[in-house]
């Protein structure tokens, strides 16, 4: 089957899946994550400023989004810089940053409804490590294509400019989606606690998927129980659940660049595991959810087109990167093919 053929089952199967809801669920996606094409935007900023203070925790540059295109419109903004890894130096020469809108958006714009985003941005000058950049972004597209339960993320071509209007960079980056919007969207609510999850307060379906999802890309930096202390559970994934539920918690994963999906030169496994490199699978689920992930196997085999087709789907993807992700995750696929490759795979299950 052709890259274009791949693309358009892709493309379908995403607008159908991504559509479909839980039961109460009453809110339609903003409108900055209702649609799938890349913006065009320039932010206007005190970019080497932002960048020597990177690691003060709350210091914020005040500066300007402009959207190109048809629907042109500036709006003023507060950028700072988050995240853990990528904030560090030696990572990244350019970090994430965290985009807040002092004021409310007005009704036309495409970032209604919106406060604090977060950006990914390229994280090293050079041009190739845009690949890295897009293969996690096309992870979140194919958790998108399994549940509805996920993050959205927006393409974005930005323009970086100082406040004199001077060229610093242009990268590609994206959005992610705020995870109290994605409870919205589903009829939900995030779960948020500091404490230690007991495995059997997760519902058992969505944790299984969680996992499975994560042995696919070969993923191992997350967790559904925990996150580092002082801070809200979980470490890369969020809780979310029914209105006033105490239990049949629904994980919803984040943050793919340690994945062997991804290879980010950066990533290492964790040192717990003694793995030679993250491209190596180590499945991490809970036993108690075998039968669930038994299931989600097969229904994730069968979908193993659609899933391929969101590499060809995605923008300024090249060749040889597609091609290296394709035959990453074909091997995974081509492991759950049969029965007993899921009975191998689930064979590393947790007590």
């Amino acid at each position: 089957m052709g890259r274009v053929m791949r693309a358009a089952l892709a493309a379908l199967a995403f607008a159908g899946l991504a559509a479909a809801t839980p039961a109460g669920a009453a809110q339609a996606p903003k409108p900055l994550f209702a649609g799938s094409e890349t913006i065009h935007l320039t932010l206007k900023a005190p970019f080497p400023a932002l960048q020597r203070n990177r690691l003060a925790a709350d210091d914020k540059v005040a500066g300007s989004l402009t959207v190109q295109g048809v629907a042109a419109e500036t709006l003023p903004v507060m950028l700072s810089v988050r995240g853990i890894t990528r904030r560090r130096r030696d990572v990244c020469t350019f970090p994430p940053i965290r985009v807040e809108f002092p004021d409310k958006p007005p009704p036309a714009s495409l970032f209604k409804g919106q406060k604090r985003l977060k950006l990914v941005t390229h994280c090293q000058d050079r041009e190739n490590f845009q690949q890295h950049i897009l293969l996690e972004y096309a992870a979140y597209r194919m958790f998108n294509l399994l549940t509805p339960a996920s993050f959205r993320v927006r393409l974005a071509s930005i323009d970086y400019v100082d406040p004199n209007g001077r060229p610093v960079i242009s990268r590609l980056g994206y959005f992610i989606e705020d995870i109290d919007d994605v409870a919205r969207r589903n009829g939900l609510a995030r779960y948020k606690t500091q404490a230690r999850v007991p495995p059997a307060d997760l519902d058992p379906q969505a944790a299984a998927r969680f996992v499975v999802f994560q042995d696919m890309i070969g993923n191992l930096d997350w967790a559904m129980t925990a996150g580092p202390a002082d801070t809200d559970c979980c470490h890369n994934s969020r809780l979310l659940s029914a209105k006033g539920a105490t239990s049949g918690f629904i994980t919803v994963p984040y943050d793919f660049d340690f994945s062997g999906l991804v290879d980010a030169p950066y990533a290492t496994p964790p040192e717990a595991f003694k793995l030679a490199n993250v491209r190596v699978r180590k499945y991490r689920g809970y036993c108690r959810h075998n039968a669930e992930a038994q299931a989600f196997a097969a229904e994730l085999a069968a979908r193993r087109t659609a899933i391929l087709g969101v590499l060809d789907e995605t923008p300024q993807l090249d060749e040889r990167a597609r091609r290296k992700a394709a035959e990453y995750l074909g091997g995974f696929f081509d492991q759950i093919a049969a029965p007993q490759g899921v009975t191998t795979m689930l064979q590393g299950c947790i007590g």
